[in-house]
């Protein structure tokens, strides 16, 4: 008997290796799912770092207590190729440099220590919107957390060389911003491509300072209007450009709220199929009651969807809308409302439910 029960134990035991090798590489290989939140949870950085998995980080302290006095120069220190999930903490201070994701560094976490706290500030001016960024990033799988970003350059002159100050450029897919705060004059925040992802975040500009033609949800995020008195058209929010129908591209608001200085629009039309929704919003008197424009746009407005729904506040009268925009059904909006419009439940590692 004891001869037999040998070979028989040998073979469990290696069924039981075998089995748990293929769990260990099955967990090492999947990507990491997102997981929604209920209203009662806070996404901070220590649920975010959990739920990636991450055990790398990189210290940056403008003091000299961390690794790096600099952001750049921690980011210059990942591989390029990273395929692993790595911290770079900036500590407190105001970091006077500009700062670049390259494409081939992926799979970054920026922790701040809050957007009041740790800020990454430069000045530029330039008629290049990219040239003029504060902050840039290239890269897929790329996550901020509390972090300011700022560009300080002065208002110049409209329609001049001197009047691009773009506060961060976002160019790459999977990207996402957790109470992070962006700051400038003109020209903000140039959402460029990809799925991104703000959370609970502050934007502060004047004309189209937030651009582009990515795909994005804004959930829960202050937006502050200045008043910009340098050319009698009034500046809009919003400034998307989707220029072909099969495109997936569009700016969806969800549950923040706008306010501020001086009138402006909600947003303009950059392209014939330009997408832009404000869903749960509240809107203060400084929007304009026409609330959508489509200057310099001269095309048809048919596949325009300039659309609100459940807005709120002395902004949000549908008296006196232009007559392209649209108050949308809960049908109607109900594709744009879930995180399924970026794909978030694949990438994010948490979102609102």
């Amino acid at each position: 008997m004891q001869d037999m029960a040998s070979p028989l134990s040998s073979l469990h035991a290696s069924t039981f290796i075998i089995a748990l090798v293929f769990i260990s590489m099955t967990l090492c290989y999947m990507p990491y799912t997102a997981l929604a939140t209920s209203a009662q949870t806070v996404i901070d950085s220590p649920l975010l770092t959990q739920r990636l998995g991450i055990n790398r980080t990189i210290k940056v302290d403008i003091n000299g207590k961390g690794d790096f006095k600099s952001v750049q120069a921690a980011i210059d220190s990942i591989p390029e190729g990273n395929s692993n999930w790595v911290i770079v903490h900036v500590r407190k201070g105001i970091y006077r440099e500009k700062v670049h994701i390259p494409k081939t560094k992926p799979f970054i976490f920026m922790r701040g220590n809050g957007k009041g706290k740790t800020a990454i500030v430069w000045s530029q001016s330039s008629e290049d919107n990219v040239a003029s960024a504060t902050f840039k990033v290239e890269a897929k799988d790329f996550i901020a957390f509390g972090v300011s970003f700022k560009n300080e350059a002065p208002t110049g002159v409209a329609y001049t060389s001197q009047n691009q100050s773009v506060a961060a450029f976002v160019a790459a897919d999977k990207v996402a911003f957790y109470h992070c705060a962006f700051y400038s004059t003109h020209n903000t925040l140039f959402d460029y491509k990809g799925r991104h992802y703000y959370e609970s975040c502050y934007i502060q500009g004047s004309i189209d300072f937030i651009f582009g033609r990515g795909r994005s949800i804004f959930y829960g995020c202050e937006i502050f209007v200045i008043s910009d008195k340098r050319s009698p058209i009034l500046g809009s929010v919003v400034a998307q450009n989707r220029e072909q129908e099969r495109e997936m591209s569009g700016f969806i608001f969800i549950k923040g709220k706008v306010y501020g200085i001086g009138g402006v629009y909600l947003g303009r039309a950059k392209g014939p199929y330009s997408r832009v929704i404000f869903a749960k919003t509240y809107l203060s008197m400084t929007i304009v009651r026409e609330g959508w424009t489509k200057w310099s746009y001269d095309g048809t407005t048919e596949n325009l969807l300039m659309g609100e729904y459940k807005t709120r506040g002395p902004g949000a009268t549908v008296e006196g809308r232009v007559p392209w925009s649209r108050q949308l059904t809960e049908k109607e909006v109900a594709p744009y409302l879930s995180i399924d419009f970026i794909d978030g439940k694949n990438w994010l590692p948490a979102y609102w439910d």
